[in-house]
């Protein structure tokens, strides 16, 4: 099995059936992990911010800090692997509220939004998610399986599930 870390700020595509995607500390950060289950290929994102025009030299040089950067980036390098955009499975986790107890930036819910919204753009429907709350999280997406794992702190590793589009989602799809 190789294990395969995606730092912050980072996005790591894979496609061998043994890999598995892993990243670690996500508070008011979102890990959206994607996945088709016919080819196996998948893919992880760990953004930090919800949108790059606080400067957009950060947003060149470092796209996968943010969403509206980040997100079509991801989508794109998964469908260049194989995986058709109709038949991906998307969950998402993070988005805590961490340091910042009276919501005063609210980056975590941001982020949601920001993920939400770009998400619908692409046509592309959220099947779960693990989102708020104020604990950081850990991800890791088996590639043989799909299996999602969120490991927080202090309590059990669980999985998210493979379940149906949540709601909010666009109506349609693109294939890719």
């Amino acid at each position: 099995m190789a294990q395969i870390i995606v730092g912050m700020a980072d996005c790591r595509i894979a496609d061998e059936p043994n890999d598995v995607l892993v990243t670690y500390a996500l508070g008011s950060c979102i890990g959206l992990s994607v996945f088709d289950p016919v080819t196996h290929v998948g893919g992880l994102l760990h953004f930090m911010l919800p949108d790059s025009s606080i400067g957009s030299a950060r947003g060149e040089s470092r796209p996968f800090m943010f969403a509206d950067t980040g997100i079509p980036l991801l989508l794109e390098r998964v469908c260049q692997r194989g995986a058709v955009k109709r038949r991906l499975i998307v969950r998402a986790a993070g988005a805590a509220k961490m340091m910042d107890p009276n919501g005063v930036f609210d980056i975590g819910r941001r982020n949601h939004l920001a993920m939400r919204k770009i998400l619908w753009k692409a046509g592309v429907l959220v099947h779960a998610e693990a989102i708020g709350g104020v604990t950081s999280r850990s991800v890791r997406l088996e590639l043989a399986t799909g299996r999602l794992l969120i490991r927080e702190p202090a309590a059990a590793e669980y999985e998210l599930p493979q379940t149906s589009p949540k709601q909010g989602g666009s109506p349609w799809h693109i294939a890719c």
